[in-house]
């Protein structure tokens, strides 16, 4: 689809995403139910897509998930949400034909295959909250089960969510990439992993694919000037080859692809495996993003590579930390996302992603305390 309604069923950047900001307002109190219900039926009414290309943040998903946060706070949105199962079932199981017959034939995969955004690991976290003891979830579990089992390629062993193609035009790939974030990558199949680990939702070799995941994280780690722990964007041919990454240093403390996003993964894969020591240890690596040093090097304010995104990060790993230290820095990030929301232009991107939908939902949630719709469940962070 194109045009506007592609628009409306687009969760990272269209009406989908910001009926969210409307529907948490409205249960926060600080916004009106005329408003998310009048955002609800924009983004919900008309044809929805559910081609091949469609995932968590577009088309059938995208609309069933605002669907379920809603139903989560007025069960008068239960029968639409409902309704959509069917569809999303199907929708699954063409995917998984396709990505199973992929395997099959020895392919390499694509980050569109079963990426967070776009792939079966978003409409795994999907399914975890709206059909968690559906057969199409263990499904989606046994095929990411598979997906990650190492693989060897001309000599060289190479992780099983190896991509073929380059991350982004702009930066070449020569041969493909191991993304490690957790928009795109090996994080956000961990972080799922773990989450439903910690729910009871567990299948055949489900310890083996975490503790697999785990080990490239351990291997791959590495070490800044103050002792902080920071991973690289994505591996390379040259990566593996010489056994060393080419990134220089660490990026920005993003939710999409920095420290953050894959330290939550990790501190959520020990709590589901009751790894203590791995817990702590990531803890103490999302603690040392949050320092001055670290925060100036964020330019955005958005949830995917901003400040929103660090702060949601953040809050759902202080909940859970045994370290009080990261709950201690909370109190000063949240009054940064409270101020930035204040002081941002609406009058450019509205989107969820990387507009202002996105700082202002995270921004709710730092006025309030918590998130009453359940919103940053797309992110895989709780």
């Amino acid at each position: 689809m194109n045009g506007p309604d592609a628009v409306r069923q687009s969760l990272a950047t269209g009406t989908a995403g910001i009926a969210l900001l409307h529907l948490e307002r409205a249960v926060a109190g600080t916004g009106s139910w005329a408003d998310a219900h009048a955002q609800i039926r924009a983004a919900a009414t008309g044809p929805l897509d559910g081609g091949p290309h469609t995932g968590l943040y577009y088309g059938t998903p995208a609309i069933a998930f605002l669907l379920h946060c809603a139903a989560r706070a007025d069960d008068r949105y239960e029968t639409a949400a409902a309704t959509l199962e069917h569809h999303l079932a199907r929708l699954t199981r063409r995917r998984l034909t396709a990505a199973t017959a992929r395997m099959q034939h020895g392919g390499t995969g694509s980050l569109g295959e079963y990426d967070l955004f776009y792939g079966l690991t978003g409409i795994g976290a999907l399914l975890m909250q709206r059909m968690p003891r559906s057969d199409t979830f263990a499904d989606v579990l046994r095929y990411l089960t598979v997906l990650v089992r190492p693989r060897e390629q001309d000599g060289l062993l190479l992780p099983g969510w190896w991509a073929a193609h380059d991350p982004d035009p702009t930066l070449p790939t020569p041969g493909g990439h191991a993304n490690l974030g957790m928009a795109h990558g090996a994080a956000g199949i961990l972080a799922l992993f773990a989450l439903a680990m910690r729910h009871g939702h567990v299948v055949e070799h489900h310890a083996e694919a975490i503790d697999q995941l785990t080990q490239w994280f351990d291997r791959w780690r590495q070490h800044d000037a103050d002792g902080g722990s920071w991973w690289p964007q994505w591996l390379t041919l040259d990566d593996l080859r010489a056994g060393r990454v080419s990134q220089s240093a660490p990026g920005r403390p993003s939710w999409c692809y920095g420290t953050p996003g894959i330290a939550r993964a990790l501190q959520l894969a020990a709590i589901a495996t009751d790894d203590p020591a791995r817990r702590a240890d990531a803890e103490h690596a999302l603690t040392a993003c949050l320092t001055d040093a670290h925060l100036n090097r964020l330019t955005d304010r958005g949830l995917c590579h901003g400040l929103a995104g660090l702060y949601a990060t953040a809050h759902q790993a202080a909940a859970d930390a045994q370290n009080p230290a990261l709950t201690q820095q909370l109190p000063a990030l949240a009054t940064a996302i409270q101020t930035a929301a204040h002081n941002h232009d609406q009058h450019g991107n509205a989107g969820l992603l990387t507009g202002h939908t996105g700082v202002h939902l995270a921004a709710e949630t730092a006025r309030h305390g918590t998130t009453g719709t359940g919103w940053d469940t797309c992110l895989l962070i709780t």
